[in-house]
């Protein structure tokens, strides 16, 4: 599997990029996961927020996003977080997180990171270091719980 890893800073990504990503969400947040709510959230083009994207024959395979401490008045958040339906069981959600966490200390050394997993993902998520924090909640009908990673 031949990845190009692109990660961008929001003011750099062409229009065709960030149409693919919006798109990708909405196919897995929106129509898979049969969740209407408003993914275009305001935090896309804030900050220096940063777009980590995969890119497998010129199509969106992986992406997640990385808000700045700065603008979130904490931590980095990385969230939205997907592997396009095609692309899955391939260990791509891995390496995406690896690549994730990579470019959060790039950007933000030292800083600590925050995420909402979904919570049947913990497991997942805690192998990257990342604890529960509070209770679990619902989020457009599905159960999440807040994580930290010092």
């Amino acid at each position: 599997m031949d990845i190009d890893w692109v990660c961008k800073h929001h003011s750099d990504l062409s229009k065709e990029q960030l149409y693919a990503v919006l798109k990708l969400r909405a196919e897995v947040f929106v129509v898979e996961q049969n969740c209407p709510y408003l993914d275009v959230d305001g935090l896309d083009l804030e900050g220096d927020t940063c777009h980590l994207m995969a890119w497998q024959d010129n199509r969106l395979v992986a992406y997640l996003r990385l808000l700045d401490p700065h603008s979130q008045n904490s931590d980095v958040v990385i969230g939205r977080v997907l592997i396009a339906a095609e692309a899955r069981g391939q260990g791509l959600g891995h390496k995406l997180m690896e690549q994730g966490l990579k470019q959060a200390e790039r950007h933000w050394p030292g800083t600590s990171i925050s995420l909402s997993a979904q919570a049947h993902l913990q497991g997942y998520y805690s192998r990257y270091g990342f604890g529960v924090v509070g209770i679990e909640y619902m989020e457009d009908g599905i159960p999440h719980i807040g994580m930290h990673r010092p």
